[in-house]
């Protein structure tokens, strides 16, 4: 004798109704078995539920999905793209750390960034410049200057040129962690506007000669994360 088993659930789901109909028999001498599974989704104005039965006779499964009403699938609003400005700066305020070690060379990148926030109407009301003796002592000004809550973006310029011995790496790391350190402590953006080159020629070209000027480079990119912060990331 055959054997049967019918099991009955509800589970709540999105409406619709899957279809994938799959058949196969199988027979034995006078006998035959089959299996059948069928799922459905029963929904009514107050829910919407996946109801299914499984029977069984024998061990061969036949399996019935449907779909109903493709378009009810999940609608996403638009992706929204957020980005900075470097045109709404009115009312942004900024802070350059600037290094003395090396001024031949920081000298002209701060002039450099100070052209670019004029150009870009930034006032000079709103820009203040800060000496450090080295790169080394960046990292720590910055992080003070970003959580006093004065600005909106904190730019720290900076030149190390490699030397003789290693000092030149220990200096260079330094500057970096402690730049990226002062922006993640203090939630301001804090930009990398540190020269690490071999010669003082390399430096040079880098702050207003054949190679552009960083620091009116690293002032634009002030600029812009002070306003995504502002207008998108408050």
């Amino acid at each position: 004798m055959a054997s049967f088993a019918s099991t009955e659930c509800s589970l709540p789901l999105p409406q619709s109704r899957l279809s994938l109909p799959t058949q196969h028999k199988h027979h034995h001498g006078n006998g035959g078995c089959s299996t059948f599974l069928q799922l459905q989704r029963a929904a009514t104005h107050k829910s919407k539920s996946l109801s299914f039965t499984v029977s069984a006779q024998g061990t061969i499964p036949r399996v019935s999905v449907e779909r109903n009403d493709r378009s009810s699938f999940v609608k996403t609003s638009a992706v929204r793209y957020l980005t900075g400005s470097v045109t709404r700066t009115q009312g942004l305020r900024f802070a350059v750390v600037v290094a003395r070690f090396n001024e031949i060379v920081t000298k002209q990148l701060l002039e450099g960034a100070l052209a670019t926030f004029k150009n870009y109407s930034v006032q000079d009301e709103d820009i203040d410049v800060v000496w450090v003796p080295g790169s080394f002592e960046i990292g720590i000004a910055a992080e003070r200057l970003g959580k006093s809550g004065k600005y909106h973006a904190v730019l720290c310029i900076g030149a190390v040129i490699r030397g003789d011995t290693s000092h030149y790496d220990a200096v260079a790391n330094s500057a970096a962690s402690g730049v990226l350190s002062a922006g993640l402590s203090s939630g301001v953006p804090c930009i990398f506007g540190v020269l690490t080159c071999d010669n003082m020629e390399q430096a040079l070209n880098r702050a207003g000669g054949k190679s552009g000027n960083k620091g009116s480079e690293t002032a634009l990119t002030a600029i812009e994360m002070a306003s995504l912060f502002e207008h998108h990331l408050k």
